[in-house]
C-alpha cells in the first residue's frame, strides 16, 4: 500500500483529500502544523508522496520542502492557494515535483498523485499520437515530435481527446460529448465544444481549413479520424 503524508492546516480540505486518497487505496498520514511535520520528518520519513500546503503555521511548505530535500528524494506535491507563476517557480526550485493551485479539481489531484506515486493502473493509456504530436495523458502536455516544443493543455481537453480516441472514426453527437466530458450537472453550450475543436485544429492540423483529424459533421457533432497509437 502506497503511503502519503498530507500537511494541510485547513481541516475541511485535509479531510476531503484524506478521505478520497483512502478510497483510492492509499495509507494517509496528516499533519496540520508545519513544525509538527518537520519534527516527524526528522525522526522518520517513510512516504511515497508528501502533499504540502504552502501557507502553514510554524514552518511554511516551501521551507519544509527544502528540509525534506536535505535527506530525501520523496516526491512532493504542493497544494496551495498561492498559485502565481512566481509561487510555482519558488515551490519547484525548493525541490517540489508538482504544484497544484487551489481551488483544484479532485480528479486532477488524484491523477497527479497516481503519476507521482507510479500508481497508474496496469494497461492504462499514457500517450496518444496525433500526426506529428504526442499527447501525454499523465502530464497534460502536447509535444511536437519534430521540434520537441511542448504546450500545456487542460484536463478537459485531455478528456475530450480520450473520448475521440475511444470513438475513433465514429461520429460523436454534441450531446454525447457534453455528457461525457462536461457531465450532466454543467450546462455549457455547443459553441463551447466548437471552441475546443478550433483550438485542437490550431495545435494539431497543418491546414485548419482542411482538417485531417478533427472534422465537423454539420447538425450532428464531430468525428476524429487519425492513426492513434499507444506509446
Amino acid at each position: 500500500m502506497k503511503k502519503i503524508c498530507v500537511v494541510e492546516d485547513e481541516s475541511s480540505i485535509a479531510e476531503m483529500v484524506r478521505l478520497n486518497l483512502e478510497l483510492e487505496g492509499y495509507q494517509v498520514t496528516h499533519f496540520d502544523h508545519g513544525l509538527n511535520a518537520k519534527n516527524a520528518f526528522q525522526n522518520k520519513l517513510d512516504y511515497d508522496l508528501i502533499i504540502l500546503d504552502v501557507m502553514l503555521p510554524g514552518v511554511n511548505g516551501v521551507e519544509l520542502c527544502r528540509e525534506i530535500r536535505k535527506s530525501s528524494k520523496t516526491p512532493v506535491l504542493f497544494l496551495s492557494a498561492k498559485g502565481t507563476t512566481t509561487d510555482r517557480i519558488d515551490g519547484l526550485k525548493a525541490g517540489g515535483n508538482d504544484y497544484l493551485p487551489k481551488p483544484f479539481d479532485l480528479e486532477e489531484l488524484l491523477l497527479r498523485v497516481a503519476v507521482l506515486t507510479n500508481n497508474l493502473k496496469a494497461g492504462e493509456l499514457e500517450e496518444i499520437i496525433i500526426g506529428d504530436f504526442c499527447v501525454n495523458l499523465k502530464t497534460f502536455e502536447v509535444k511536437n515530435q519534430l521540434s520537441n516544443a511542448t504546450i500545456d493543455i487542460s484536463k478537459r481537453e485531455i478528456a475530450l481527446i480520450q473520448l475521440f480516441h475511444e470513438k475513433n472514426n465514429e461520429v460523436i453527437p454534441r450531446s454525447e460529448i457534453l455528457d461525457r466530458v462536461w457531465g450532466k450537472d454543467q450546462f455549457p453550450t455547443s459553441r463551447t465544444i466548437d471552441n475546443y475543436i478550433l483550438n485542437f485544429r490550431k495545435i494539431f492540423e497543418k491546414d485548419q481549413k482542411s482538417p485531417q483529424f478533427f472534422h465537423s459533421i454539420r447538425g450532428v457533432g464531430y468525428k476524429f479520424t487519425g492513426d492513434l497509437k499507444k506509446d
